[in-house]
């Protein structure tokens, strides 16, 4: 396969449209490397390199030298190339509506390839072409700097569906191609780009697939919040005067707020760059954000949450050279007043879900995470739930200890009815191991085993069980309490983790002094309440949590 791929924009490789294109070449090049085993031949114009002058309009090439322009130019070369191709990709920005003034002239040269003669093949006229052209391919890039390509691409449909034949050509015009040029929002571009690269492999073994055309149409962010970092893009305020680059990246980042997202009350977000000494606020409302800059005698009222960062640091994080969570770690930020939007930043500042006109935004962004987990947890998937682990657990040490042979089999008949009743619960490893040790210590009680030793031990493998996990990369509650942070994505944040693993390692300390009272317990007239009396301790230990869980990582945050 021979592909010729036009470049016409102005900047050259620079060009937002040519990430879109040279991602469709890695798809073709993908499947044909694959598919047919060997590389296609590709050939790069880029026409701002190119001596290629206007048509003069004087139809030599017609008339007095067939096919032959009488411009002595890069054209004819052009013209070459076209000729050899069996896939002609034209790649350019949307400039007034149309092409590129470069990119037209190359189109209007292209004169020598017709015929003089009138066609009848076109309702409203045309030209033959001069050379058989059938079984030629041809693809369109574009992007353009609105919120959407629909309704501004109609003069150039209206070209090449003239020159291609309304349906002899793919498309993809993607609006809001000034984003590509954002390293902030790498994550939703990158997505789209491997939507892009998708289609080049399908059109190689044949034609674009319907669900990779929709997703090539969405929209990469909602309208209002496209228009709002477009604007602050520009870096100048309504005056039209220069602003500072840090209020431009915050403006920016201001604009990423998700309304849905809102609490039922407002947060103040304070970002003190400290490296540059500025401060500005931004207020997260129920109708979306507001950026203010602090005044000379400070801002009046507090904040909800505070960010003590270097401009640098945080530019870093948001252009996804560093993790927001390793760098708190290091103490490169800190954090003052509430985590708790540190710990959801993805559901406040990640791309919203949908898009104008019923249309939906895929994917979510990082692109200015700051301490929360990198994504959320699909709300449809199913969810862990300790109950999976500790039912069994508890149904066995009050019921064993009241009755040996009755509640062994009662405990035998959780392990078997809980799974089933909780189906829809995603279950771990340490769920199924607790079902096959809980089962075991009710088969030794029915073979006729002491109570007194039976039970103790259960509390022993139960506290090894919890132990083991700490030297594991993820710890035993991780697993249940992700679901309040964002899923699999807090599984990635070291904060989490060693939270977690701390109280992981106390709960198994815990679990593995429980034998020694219980033991004795087990020897006096409260033996039958061993289980009621060893669930004191875990109730505490339980509201130790739940207070940990919030603690730890602000304390982390605060530096």
């Amino acid at each position: 396969m021979n592909i010729l791929a036009i470049n016409g924009s102005p900047k050259g490789k620079r060009s937002n449209t040519w990430r879109l294109t040279s991602a469709f070449l890695e798809g073709i090049v993908a499947w044909e490397e694959n598919g047919r085993k060997q590389a296609p031949a590709i050939e790069t114009l880029n026409v701002n390199a190119l001596d290629i002058k206007p048509c003069l309009g004087c139809f030599s090439c017609w008339s007095k030298t067939p096919g032959m322009c009488c411009i002595h130019d890069d054209m004819q070369a052009v013209i070459e190339k076209i000729l050899w191709a069996d896939v002609v990709i034209w790649s350019f920005p949307l400039y007034y509506f149309g092409l590129p003034g470069q990119l037209k002239n190359l189109i209007d040269r292209q004169l020598p390839m017709s015929l003089p003669f009138m066609s009848a093949e076109t309702e409203s006229g045309g030209h033959p072409s001069r050379y058989d052209m059938s079984g030629k391919r041809t693809v369109v890039v574009s992007t353009c700097g609105f919120y959407t390509a629909k309704g501004n691409y109609d003069c150039v449909t209206s070209l090449f569906d003239r020159l291609c034949g309304k349906d002899g050509y793919a498309a993809i015009f993607c609006g809001q191609g000034e984003l590509f040029r954002v390293k902030e929002l790498a994550d939703r571009t990158n997505e789209y780009l491997s939507w892009v690269r998708k289609a080049g492999e399908e059109f190689a073994s044949g034609e674009i697939s319907g669900e990779t055309r929709d997703e090539l149409d969405r929209n990469l962010f909602p309208r209002d919040v496209f228009e709002a970092m477009a604007d602050a893009s520009w870096g100048v305020g309504e005056s039209g005067e220069k602003e500072d680059p840090s209020l431009v990246f915050t403006r920016q980042m201001a604009a990423l707020y998700r309304k849905q997202a809102w609490p039922g009350r407002d947060i103040v977000l304070d970002m003190n760059y400290t490296d540059i000494g500025n401060t500005y606020r931004i207020v997260l409302g129920e109708s979306g954000s507001r950026l203010e800059t602090e005044p000379a005698e400070g801002f009046s009222a507090g904040f909800t949450t505070r960010i003590n960062t270097p401009l640098s640091v945080w530019r870093s994080i948001a252009s996804g050279e560093i993790a927001g969570d390793e760098a708190l770690m290091k103490h490169l930020y800190s954090v003052e007043g509430d985590f708790d939007l540190m710990m959801h930043w993805d559901d406040y500042f990640g791309a919203a879900s949908g898009a104008d006109g019923g249309e939906m935004g895929a994917g979510e962004s990082d692109a200015v995470a700051g301490g929360g987990p990198a994504a959320g947890a699909n709300a449809s998937e199913p969810k862990t739930n300790m109950l999976l682990l500790l039912t069994p657990w508890i149904v066995f040490w009050i019921a064993a200890a009241i009755d040996g042979f009755w509640g062994s089999l009662v405990s035998i008949g959780v392990c078997v009815l809980v799974p089933v009743l909780m189906r829809r619960t995603k279950a771990t490893a340490y769920d199924q191991v607790s079902a096959l040790l809980v089962s075991a210590c009710s088969i030794a009680l029915l073979v006729g085993a002491s109570p007194a030793l039976v039970i103790p031990v259960s509390y022993l493998l139960f506290g090894l069980m919890w132990t083991v996990s700490c030297f594991l990369k993820v710890p035993l509650t991780a697993h249940y309490s992700k679901n309040s942070y964002n899923g699999e994505a807090a599984l990635r944040n070291p904060i989490f983790i060693r939270t977690n693993r701390i109280l992981t390692a106390a709960w198994g300390v815990l679990y593995l002094i429980t034998p020694i009272w219980t033991c004795f317990i087990m020897q006096t007239d409260a033996a039958s309440f061993v289980g009621a009396i060893n669930s004191i301790l875990p109730a505490l230990m339980g509201v130790f949590t739940a207070w940990f869980q919030k603690w730890y990582p602000r304390h982390i945050a605060r530096g």
